[in-house]
């Protein structure tokens, strides 16, 4: 009897997936295990393995589908046999010329966005106190939705949801949005204006020259709601200060003169300022937390994400327990988990949710810059440029020295600026004795 393969499971907050590349055929055979196709996460690419054996008798999908979790891919048995009526259940799909009305916008409401999920607590030694809105039967990515939509609660507990149990997704949320009339009628005239205007790619000046088109998706299209939601959902400032690089300096010229034998010759600046921050935050519990519009969840144990820039855009890997490791545990850590960020191959356990974020752009001269909170993080770190700084001698003279600047933002709805001012401050002076920090 013909067999049904799923698309996986892969992660918590994986609702949907795209497909990238088949590796089998129609007519091919497999067994359970063979690699089937490869597939893109909002977070990374992963392999996806058939879970049963026999010939392929239907691909359900072609590169490009973005697929619902739990929703068929392929169809396996004997040759001959007859296949079951099933289909792919894709999540969204490009308008087509039937889907497009006279007025231009398209059957999906105009003026909706598809707002990702924060990042949920740690499965890792979760405190008592956290809770999952799995309980509440609201996924969190449809809670995010329904409230970046002014859905209030009596409409959202009025759905039917269509995952496991009755659980309200983030689909049934689009799909009452869709039959919703928020959008007024001077901004689907507005639409129509701009893509009459942009039909022959000659707006913004009307400029006649080529036009390269970049569908965004995947990670790009994550990237991009996440900026803007974090941006409209928190209440971000940023505190700009520096602290004295010297030992820093000192300790990196000793590292690399050290040779292979302690394999401490490649750490970095940023792997000892992120050691510096694992072991200053847990003296500011308010610094290490998350913010869901109405609990405050603070975290005794730092688990640290760190930016890394790949082809395919920003992606944010965590170490986990980072104020646990040593200086030299910590850079091994960072570079595996951005190697294979690079790479293409990071695990969904490799991109849980951290509890504070460091995001460095020092090596590129930056002097200073306002990072950009990961929700539902109340702060991140910026590591700016070493340069020189003016500064009082004991001798009561100026003296020029080498100072790495730090960009903290925060989000004010949990966190004030007297507490950011004081971690910071802290963390200057850690990061000033970084050589006397790893005596602790």
């Amino acid at each position: 009897m013909a067999e049904t393969v799923l698309v996986p499971q892969l992660g918590n907050t994986v609702e949907s997936v795209i497909l990238l590349e088949w590796r089998k055929n129609e007519g091919d055979t497999i067994r359970t295990g063979d690699i089937l196709c490869e597939v893109e996460t909002d977070k990374t690419t992963m392999e996806v393995e058939a879970t049963a054996g026999g010939t392929i008798l239907k691909r359900l999908g072609e590169p490009g589908d973005e697929l619902a979790v739990k929703s068929p891919l392929v169809v396996v048995g004997e040759p001959g046999e007859p296949i079951p009526d099933t289909q792919v259940s894709p999540v969204t799909s490009s308008p087509s010329k039937e889907t497009v009305d006279k007025s231009g916008t398209s059957e999906e409401h105009p003026g909706t966005e598809r707002i990702p999920d924060r990042a949920p607590p740690l499965d890792r030694d979760i405190p008592p106190h956290r809770e999952s809105s799995a309980r509440q039967g609201v996924s969190p990515r449809a809670r995010m939705r329904a409230t970046a939509a002014d859905v209030n609660q009596q409409e959202l507990k009025d759905l039917t949801g269509s995952g496991p149990a009755g659980r309200i997704l983030e689909r049934d949320v689009e799909e009452l949005l869709r039959g919703d009339s928020r959008v007024p009628p001077t901004a689907t005239a507005a639409v129509k204006d701009e893509l009459t205007a942009s039909a022959d790619h000659s707006g913004a000046g009307n400029r006649p020259e080529p036009v390269t088109e970049i569908k965004v998706r995947g990670i790009r299209k994550v990237i991009a709601e996440r900026m803007r939601f974090s941006l409209a959902s928190t209440a971000q400032f940023t505190l700009h200060g520096s602290a004295d690089a010297r030992a820093l300096q000192a300790l990196r010229k000793r590292f690399k003169e050290s040779g292979e034998d302690l394999q401490l010759h490649q750490v970095s600046f940023n792997d000892m300022v992120m050691y510096a921050v694992a072991r200053t935050l847990p003296e500011f519990p308010e610094m290490n937390a998350h913010f869901d519009g109405t609990v405050i969840r603070r975290y005794a144990r730092v688990d640290l994400g760190f930016a890394v820039d790949t082809e395919r855009g920003l992606m944010v890997p965590t170490v986990p327990a980072a104020d646990s490791l040593s200086l030299g545990e910590m850079s091994r850590r960072v570079k595996e988990l951005a190697r294979r960020c690079t790479e293409g191959n990071a695990a969904p356990d490799d991109l849980a949710a951290g509890t504070f974020t460091v995001s460095n752009l020092g090596s590129y001269g930056v002097e200073y810059f306002t990072p950009v909170l990961n929700p539902p993080q109340v702060a991140i770190l910026g590591i700016n440029t070493i340069q020189l700084k003016p500064v009082f001698g004991p001798d009561g003279l100026v003296e020029h020295v080498p100072h790495i600047g730090l960009s903290l933002t925060v989000d004010h709805q949990a966190v004030d600026g007297a507490p950011a001012a004081r971690f910071l401050q802290k963390l200057s002076a850690r990061i000033a004795g970084i050589d006397l920090l790893l005596a602790l």
